[in-house]
């Protein structure tokens, strides 16, 4: 009765399609869950559940993450739960202590090899050794398309064709290319190591070809869960296929629009095509979005709702949660610079004002973007780290700290506080509590050592409790040995702590973080979409990263791009993603209705209104461009029998009042009549170069002669109007 109990709780504040997703029956399940609609929590409480009602026992569930950091918080959860002894670990996590485990049986006693950290010194000697000069970028590059290639089940021989199928933009000629990865391949067999994906195929291996080991995995691992399913690749399918060996106690967990890594060979096929390869599959969708507040959720659903291709067919309507908030903001700036100034002087802004600098995120697409708001974050004494730059565990400072707090157990009394006992071990490395560098790199590095402060106070106020277990208890008060073991499983996971400063990063590195304050920076044609998503399929890819980083943000978010890269530039035209907002803040109104303000700010107001192409979705930045609708190059659905009417009906009021007829209306603006042929008072407002005033003296006879009038009749019935 108890254990029934514990999993009832476990339902306990979950919304109807959490708990449906949670109470599933064993089989094939696909939660297809938006952005900040906790699927964390909902996954969470399906493996606590089903153990703790005895469907399934903890020991026998491997679930799979994309990082070492929501494998730890998983983990986590659970054990807060009462569910000790899930295995959450990595695709490589898994494979890694799989094979090293049956090694010994695969490998006949001989040694494991070593497994690369980086193929980058390598790639470097096969490029040498095939007649090509890198620099450690162009090592960079070629490694990614090894990368690519080997996680896509593409050998050597075969990259060339395989690179033209995907239409891959690779960094040399595809031949030689392939050359780079056979020499690769054969340098790294002479020196007798293994890279990640050769790890991965080993598992594979291990599994097919020995039934022994097969046995032994399947009788271990029987329920099955893989969260990210829509980032998984071929080989990593591969891997998962052979685990389950045929069965189909399996629950994916995905978001199709926030498929975003296909570079990398990730495809979301596994999840758009789930429930046809899974017949009788459990499909729940999760669309309470729980972290951004009903704006940011609005814009989102805004964006991704343009979306076009195979991914859109699962695309979700995400549903606000959160109290109102303020509107998203669309900034435009004159140049880079100026751009990077301003966001540095609201960082700073925001901070004064309470928000925690480790709240705030700049996002960017591309690394090289970084470098412009580092230096305006530094002059504004702003903290910041950059995501991704180097990992925290490998940090100078960090590894300098972790030793000095192992010699400090042998110094400091076992009774002192953890908190304070840290504090002293720092000493040993310059860093004190009270005297924080005003910003840039020394700022970083005292914040990197800070957060190690903060880790332990935090771990220190965490009793190691397990609250629905059969024997909870309270253990001793941790020690300095104690936390240094902790770091070093953290370490080992790269299960990184917050660090207080504002974060720079990619649209690519911030997917699955969150912060109260997010900057969507650079969103310029060239940037964003980027100027080599050539096609459909890679221009919806650039598409989706906005979405990612727009729900990212909780509350604030900040939209800008500058008009030129440097000061006096070639002008640049703003993304074609933006949806329509204004320089104030607030999104458009429809039909132009926000009239208030002076008449320059009205003006200003107008200028500052982002439209976009009805056709493809592109932000127009020419007036003819905005009074039509669409870019000049789409097709156009112009009615040459009404545009003709409307042409004679402007000329003969024209006459009659004596002025040029452009004063009417524009040739544009009639143009985009014929196009759209409004039907309704608020379709003709909608038209750039058609506000209120027009509106009334022409709207009647404009919607007439769309309607299908002739001119005549206008004409005639506004004399008979305007006769005694």
């Amino acid at each position: 009765m108890a254990v029934h109990s514990a999993g009832e709780r476990v339902l306990t504040g979950l919304d109807p399609e959490q708990r449906a997703a949670v109470t599933a029956p064993a089989g094939p399940v696909c939660v297809l869950a938006g952005a900040g609609t906790g699927k964390t929590r909902a996954v969470t409480a399906r493996i606590a559940h089903r153990s703790l009602t005895g469907e399934i026992a903890a020991r026998h569930v491997l679930a799979v993450t994309f990082t070492a950091r929501a494998a730890a918080e998983m983990r986590s959860r659970l054990a807060l739960i009462g569910v000790p002894g899930v295995q959450a670990r990595t695709f490589h996590a898994a494979a890694l202590r799989q094979v090293r485990y049956f090694a010994p049986r695969l490998l006949a006693g001989r040694a494991m090899p070593e497994l690369l950290d980086s193929k980058v010194r390598l790639v470097t000697l096969a490029a040498a050794r095939v007649g090509l000069r890198t620099d450690r970028a162009a090592a960079r590059d070629l490694a990614g398309e090894i990368e690519w290639a080997k996680s896509s089940l593409v050998e050597p021989g075969e990259y060339a064709v395989a690179a033209a199928k995907a239409l891959r933009d690779t960094p040399h000629d595809p031949a030689k290319v392939a050359e780079v990865f056979t020499a690769y391949e054969q340098i790294k067999r002479s020196n007798g190591v293994i890279d990640f994906e050769d790890m991965l195929r080993a598992a594979v291996w291990g599994i097919e070809e020995h039934p022994d080991v097969a046995e032994q995995v399947r009788g271990q691992y029987r329920h099955f869960v893989v969260d990210e399913y829509q980032d998984v690749n071929p080989l990593q399918q591969r891997l998962l296929e052979v685990w389950l060996g045929g069965r189909d106690d399996l629950t994916v967990v995905g978001d199709a629009s926030q498929t975003i890594y296909s570079f990398t060979g990730a495809t979301s096929s596994y999840l758009v095509d789930f429930a046809r390869r899974h017949r009788g599959a459990t499909v729940v969708r999760l669309v309470r979005d729980y972290r951004s507040t009903p704006q940011v959720v609005g814009l989102a659903n805004a964006v991704i709702s343009r979306a076009r291709g195979t991914e859109a067919r699962l695309r979700l309507e995400l549903v606000g949660q959160r109290p109102t908030g303020p509107e998203p903001e669309l900034r435009i700036f004159t140049d880079e610079p100026a751009e990077a100034g301003a966001v540095a002087a609201r960082c700073r802004s925001l901070i004064d004002a309470g928000i925690p600098a480790r709240e705030i995120a700049v996002l960017f697409r591309t690394n090289a973007q970084s470098e412009a708001y580092e230096k305006a974050l530094t002059e504004a004494e702003v903290p910041y780290l950059v995501q991704g730059a180097e990992r925290f565990f490998e940090r100078t400072e960090v590894r300098q700290a972790m030793v000095a707090l192992r010699a400090a157990t042998r110094s400091i009394p076992g009774q002192t506080p953890l908190p304070t006992a840290v504090v002293e071990a720092l000493s040993a490395v310059g860093w004190t509590p009270d005297t924080p560098p005003a910003g840039g790199a020394a700022r970083e590095r005292w914040e990197a050592l800070a957060a190690l402060v903060q880790l332990a106070e935090e771990y220190a106020a965490t009793p190691a409790v397990v609250p629905l277990g059969p024997a909870a208890s309270v253990q001793p008060p941790v020690t300095l040995a104690d936390f240094n073991d902790e770091l070093q499983r953290r370490a080992s996971q790269q299960h990184v702590p917050t660090v207080d400063g504002v974060t720079l990063a990619s649209l690519h590195a911030a997917k699955g973080l969150e912060w109260d304050a997010v900057f969507l920076v650079g969103l310029a044609e060239g940037t964003l979409p980027i100027t080599y998503a050539r096609t459909a399929e890679q221009v919806e890819e650039e598409r989706r990263l906005l979405y990612v980083g727009i729900t990212r943000a909780r509350q604030g978010l900040w939209l800008s791009y500058a008009s030129a890269r440097s000061p006096g530039g070639r002008p640049r035209r703003p993304s074609r993603f933006l949806p329509q907002l204004d320089r104030s803040g607030g999104t458009e109104r429809a039909g132009g209705a926000e009239r208030a303000g002076t008449p320059a700010q009205r003006i200003e107001r107008r200028r500052a209104q982002v439209v976009v192409c009805r056709i493809c979705g592109a932000t127009l930045v020419a007036g003819p461009d905005r009074k039509l609708g669409r870019c000049p190059t789409c097709p156009s659905d112009l009615d040459p029998e009404l545009h003709d009417r409307l042409r004679d009906w402007r000329q003969r009021v024209a006459g009659a009042q004596r002025v040029p007829a452009y004063v009417i209306f524009t040739d544009a603006t009639l143009v985009a009549l014929a196009e759209r042929r409004p039907g309704r008072t608020e379709e003709l407002l909608a038209i750039a170069g058609i506000g209120a005033r027009k509106l009334g003296l022409y709207g009647a006879a404009v919607l007439a002669l769309v309607g299908g009038a002739s001119v005549d009749e206008i004409c005639s019935e506004k004399t008979s109007k305007n006769s005694p």
